[in-house]
């Protein structure tokens, strides 16, 4: 078993445990704790899956040594023992803002997936504590680094739109039963939220990014249309005030069939159309602009090639947040965006649960609010 292999089976192991990993790939157990021994000489190091079970090497193989009685514990107990500078934080949704404040109580900056916390209250917390601590906090809403979406944002934030009219913002996917038995925690209110909180909030993070951030007033409704083994929504759709007089709408579904058909952003001014497609807004499909140049050319029809919907901005993200640390500067996405979209998110959450209009700013939302919103009883 190469490198490669190696590392991919680790990956997998993250999610599916060392056995179901195993079998995956086509390898007994012992073949791959004789790699894993092998690698471990080679490192004088010992090796650490997702939950910071400690891999012992026996007799009958490769056994996991819990280090405490649940995942929170040992995640302290791996800050404490390691003293890391960055941490990201990828687990469920509902204990991202817990680890986070432990983390940042502690000093150690952070990435933190999205979303960054399941409530208002939370997110709040987290900017607080590390504005306090002087730690750096990212949200790991990395389709901001897209060509496409560089490209789209220099055109903002030189003023090419005039005045901007209203933008749009369709995330049309598909996500099967299968998904979600996978990892049971996914589409509870508690643990992960639906498919705006899930597999939407990127697109949701960049229609506010690009309309000017400051919203006045939302208004949504969402639904279970499919999934009824879920407790949260598979589709929701909004309209959106923004403060400076333009309008958005928001679509997002994982009710698609029978895949993922596509991520899309338009946005709309006085002197400029774009809209940015793809499965994950990685191309630009129409790019016009009233004072259009000869460089201009290159963004019509400009595709980034990506192997996943999750986009190649992972690893400018992380570069970035590291860059901001050695330099002392704020990431290029920040603690704050990750509330804002978080916001959009739950005040779509709160119409919905209320029937009325939100005002922003949201004042005190969770995801856990909505218990009961469908077929749960």
């Amino acid at each position: 078993m190469d490198t490669n292999v190696l590392k991919t089976f680790i990956s997998v192991c993250e999610y599916s445990g060392f056995s179901a990993a195993a079998k995956k790939l086509g390898y007994t157990q012992s073949t791959v704790s004789s790699q894993i021994r092998q690698l471990e000489r080679e490192l004088d190091t010992v090796l650490f899956d997702r939950f910071y079970h400690k891999i012992v090497l026996t007799e009958d193989g490769v056994t996991a040594l819990k280090y405490a009685r649940n995942i929170l514990e040992s995640q302290k107990k791996m800050i404490e023992e390691i003293k890391p500078e960055l941490v990201s934080i990828a687990t469920e949704s509902g204990i991202h803002a817990e680890i986070a404040l432990y983390c940042i109580e502690k000093g150690v900056n952070l990435i933190i997936e999205k979303p960054m916390a399941m409530s208002i209250e939370d997110a709040d917390k987290i900017i607080k504590l590390s504005e306090e601590k002087g730690v750096k906090v990212s949200a790991c809403h990395q389709n901001r680094f897209n060509v496409a979406i560089q490209q789209l944002r220099q055109a903002v934030e030189s003023g090419r739109f005039g005045k901007l009219s209203h933008g749009s913002i369709h995330v049309r996917w598909n996500r099967n039963e299968g998904y979600y038995t996978q990892a049971p925690w996914r589409g509870t209110w508690a643990q992960d939220g639906g498919a705006l909180m899930n597999q939407c909030i990127h697109g949701i993070d960049l229609l506010r990014w690009m309309m000017g951030d400051e919203i006045e007033e939302i208004y949504g409704a969402t639904r279970q249309q499919f999934h009824d083994y879920l407790e949260a929504e598979d589709v929701g759709m909004a309209v959106v005030k923004f403060k400076n007089g333009a309008i958005g709408t928001i679509e997002g579904t994982t009710n698609v069939y029978p895949k993922n058909l596509e991520e899309t952003l338009y946005i709309f001014g006085e002197n400029g159309t774009v809209k940015i497609g793809g499965t994950s807004t990685n191309n630009i499909d129409v790019w016009d602009f009233a004072d259009e140049t000869e460089a201009d050319s290159k963004n019509k029809g400009l595709k980034e090639e990506t192997s996943n919907v999750y986009g190649n901005g992972h690893t400018s993200l992380f570069a970035d947040v590291i860059d901001a640390i050695e330099n002392d500067r704020k990431p290029y996405v920040d603690a704050v965006a990750g509330r804002n979209a978080l916001e959009v998110v739950l005040s779509i959450y709160k119409s919905q649960k209320t029937g009325e209009s939100v005002k922003l700013p949201l004042k005190d939302f969770a995801s856990i609010d909505m218990k009961g919103e469908f077929n749960e009883g």
